[in-house]
Parts: C-alpha cells; structure tokens; sequence
C-alpha cells in the first residue's frame, strides 16, 4: 500500500490520496471475497439438485423392477378377488335379458349405451322405437336419457352387446292393444296399404288387419290409403300375431250416440252428381242433392268443395248398414240461403236445429195421441206440454225418420 501512496507524491495532500488508495484496496479484496463465496452456494444448490434426482431416478428404477418382477407384492387385493368380484355384481348377458343403461353418445346408425357389464353397448337405429325413424334423436334418444333395454345380441367383432328399445314398446303394445279391446274402446288407424281381403292400418304401433267386410262405406282400398279409420279390436293374439280391427263396428256404436236431429260439424271428402260425402267425426254421412237447399242445386260443385267445413243435420241412420243421412236444406232460415248465404246457415243452425226438434216432438205426440185414439184400455195420457207417457211399441227407439219432412213454411 505504501508504494501505491509514493506514486502520487505529486498530490498536495499525500495524506488523503494515501487513504483513498487503502479503501479501494480494501473494496477490492471484499468483493473479490464475495464472489468466491457466492460460487461456493451455487455449486452446493447444484449438488442438492443432482443428488435429488439421482434419489428420485432411483426410486423410479426400483418401482419399475418391482412391477415387472413382482406386480402384486404387498398387495392385498389380489387378481383372484378382482375377478371374484366381477363375476359377484356381473349381470345376465343372455339374449331377451333386460337391463338398464344410460345412453352416452349417438352416431347416424344408433347409440352408444353405458351399461353395468364388462363390455360396451351399442342401440341400432332400427331397434330405437317400434315407429320407422331415421334417426335416434327423433325417438328422444339422446345423451343423458336413462332407459331399460333388452339384449337381442352381441356383435362378433369387439364383443359388445347389440341392444333394442323396440322390443319392449311392442310388448306394452300388445298389452295396450288387450286393454282397449277389453274396454270397447274406439281408436284411430292410419291405412298403411291394401290387399284383395281388405286394409292394412296402424294402431298403437302395429299393424293390425281391417277386412273389406269390417269397413262400413263402399270404398276400395286405394282410396282408403293414408286416410285414419275408427276402429275397434275384434281380435288380439300377440302369440299368432293377429290383430284383426272393424270399422263398421266402430262407425255402428259412433252412429247410436247420433240423434236424429242434432247438429254436426263436418268436412266435405268428395262429391258426387246425387250428392256429397261428408265426414262427421269419423263417419262418413251422405248430404242428398235434394238435402242441400230449398232451391234447386243443379251442380253440386257450385255450392260445396273437398274440404269445406259446414254444419249439417242428422235426418236419419242405418245402423246395421252404417248410413247416415245428413241435410242442410232444414237449418235454412229461408229457402235458398245456403245457396245465397252459406255463412248464415252456419251461424244459425243451432237455433233451426231446434225449432225443427220441436216440430218433430209435436208431430211424434200427435202420432202417439192418434194412437191412443184406437187403444183407449192403454191407459196412456197426455201431459200438459204435449208429451206421452210410455212409449208404444209400434214406435222405433230412434224415432221418426226426418227425411220426409216438410220444411217449416210448409
């Protein structure tokens, strides 16, 4: 330090350069002493690191030895008892089991189903719904939907089970198509196609036979087609197959709940040169030429079209050939309206509908006060509003036939 210091002898204090010189010699060594030591850690953290990873490397090592050599050491769950286990909560697979499943995943050809059973499942767009569909989602097969199955399968290739959502609904179709034949009830049937001995028609699913002998109007069968009938079962064998249906019986107990005289809503289905087909509900009812007004209907086109929606009155019903005869000449409220003002006819066929009832209930107790006349021992009266007692046995249940009736001005 001191030969540093007579160097700068030139200095006017060669005291203060000399202490200068001594704390830059001093900075110097320290930081020079800090390096070092900052080296000295670095080296030691590396160290660390490396033996770290030589630790983990070698646990590695010997859990890899340990599963290949000895997999199941120390183990208590051993592959004897996995598979014990399986075959404890493992289902039925056999063909026509029944098993529920939650639908995962859906393709164009069917859907994925997760079910509880070793391998996969899969629900053929066929099998999705007892109706022709296109594509599972249009039965609400989707993601998310739980449903029972029923294995009709299994597919060869990956070994998964082949599933049917199609074979349960036929059977509640069967068991439905049981229940409404017990109970008399009335259904709607699509007409599918048609052979030589009658039609084929859907209900509730399957296709049921309707003979030409069943169905009460005289049509052909292509005429039928795409057209929905009322129908009743006369015959359910789901171990034959056979679902014979009638339309005439159906149209036959439609037809007693009619009275002569109500007022019905129908739509014209075709026209002829002696009159129109109108559709009431199912049945098919005859609107006469004659019936259509009190003026004269030279063409039937000019007053009524396929389609058309109009009020009609009963006038009578063949209930063993299932004819109806219908008219809108008596809701008139004057001769010619429904020829100059169908819309008036509409509007006021109630209220004619009624004055009609009224006359027919005179004219009836007039026939039964005539009747009394030559069998005074009947002991039969007349109440004060006109109406007799028991009915004659000369009287048919239905009542009068009002076809022949005059109009009101007559």
């Amino acid at each position: 330090m001191a030969s540093l210091a007579q160097q700068f002898t030139g200095l006017r204090c060669p005291t203060l350069s000399t202490s200068i010189l001594t704390k830059k010699a001093t900075f110097l060594s320290s930081s020079k002493h800090k390096r070092s030591n900052f080296v000295v850690a670095a080296v030691a953290i590396s160290n660390a690191q490396t033996k770290e990873r030589q630790k983990l490397k070698q646990l590695f090592e010997e859990a890899y030895e340990r599963c290949r050599t000895a997999p199941m050491e120390g183990v208590s769950f051993t592959v004897e008892d996995f598979n014990a286990a399986l075959d404890k909560y493992d289902f039925n697979s056999e063909v026509g089991t029944k098993v529920k499943g939650t639908v995962f995943m859906t393709d164009a050809n069917g859907a994925y189903v997760d079910i509880p059973a070793k391998s996969s499942a899969y629900l053929p767009v066929q099998e999705a719904c007892i109706h022709r569909i296109k594509h599972v989602e249009e039965a609400g097969i989707v993601p998310g939907v739980k449903e029972e199955f029923v294995i009709i399968g299994e597919n060869e290739i990956d070994d998964s089970l082949i599933l049917s959502l199609r074979l349960i609904q036929y059977d509640l179709a069967w068991e439905r198509c049981r229940q409404l034949q017990a109970e008399d009830v009335t259904v709607k049937g699509k007409v599918l196609s048609a052979n030589k001995g009658g039609v084929v028609a859907q209900v509730e699913g399957l296709r049921g036979f309707v003979p030409f002998s069943q169905i009460s109007s005289k049509t052909t069968g292509e005429e039928l087609l795409g057209k929905e009938l009322p129908l009743k079962f006369v015959d359910v064998d789901e171990e034959q197959a056979r679902l014979v249906l009638s339309n005439r019986k159906a149209m036959a107990d439609s037809q007693a709940q009619l009275g002569i005289g109500s007022v019905v809503i129908g739509t014209v289905q075709s026209l002829k040169p002696y009159g129109a087909f109108i559709d009431i509900g199912g049945i098919n009812g005859l609107l006469h030429v004659s019936q259509i007004s009190h003026d004269r209907v030279s063409d039937i086109a000019t007053v009524l079209q396929p389609g058309d929606t109009l009020k009609v009155m009963i006038l009578s019903h063949d209930r063993e050939r299932g004819r109806v005869s219908l008219s809108t000449k008596k809701l008139e409220p004057t001769p010619g309206d429904m020829i100059r003002n169908p819309k008036l006819v509409f509007e006021k066929a109630e209220e004619m509908a009624q004055t009609f009832r009224q006359r027919i209930a005179q004219a009836e107790a007039m026939a039964r006060a005539d009747m009394l006349r030559f069998q005074p021992e009947s002991g039969l009266t007349l109440s004060s509003d006109g109406i007799l007692g028991p009915l004659s046995s000369d009287m048919p249940e239905e009542g009068l036939d009002l076809s022949n009736i005059s109009a009101v001005e007559e």
